[in-house]
């Protein structure tokens, strides 16, 4: 099975993909970055350092914090932006791709089995 992946270069050394992506669905879901991390299954400090490095690319933020007792933190109008073009690219690639996919795919040939198996 072949697939794709997606990502987005913003230089000079940053890239948006799949994973970002996916970390801004959950802060946006969660209302937290560290109950995103957890979903995620990776530590606070990785998940703020990947959201720094998108708030760096673009010059402003992608998520804010909350205020209040137990504090959070919520998507700008920008990390809903990432979230809602990134998807409608991909889906864009993948329709257009898939078939192209699907053939080479159907090319890999199985490594032939030997007689001690």
């Amino acid at each position: 099975m072949i697939s794709l992946r997606l990502y987005l270069s913003i230089e000079p050394e940053t890239r948006i993909g799949s994973g970002k992506v996916r970390l801004l669905e959950e802060v946006g879901a969660s209302g937290s970055i560290s109950a995103a991390a957890r979903t995620l299954g990776m530590t606070y400090r990785r998940a703020w350092e990947l959201i720094h490095h998108m708030n760096e690319a673009f010059g402003q933020p992608v998520i804010t914090g909350t205020t209040g007792s137990l504090g959070g933190a919520e998507l700008t109008d920008l990390g809903r932006e990432i979230i809602t073009r990134y998807r409608d690219i991909e889906q864009q690639v993948l329709k257009a791709a898939g078939p192209h996919l699907a053939a080479l795919s159907a090319r890999i040939v199985a490594p032939a089995r030997s007689n001690d198996e």
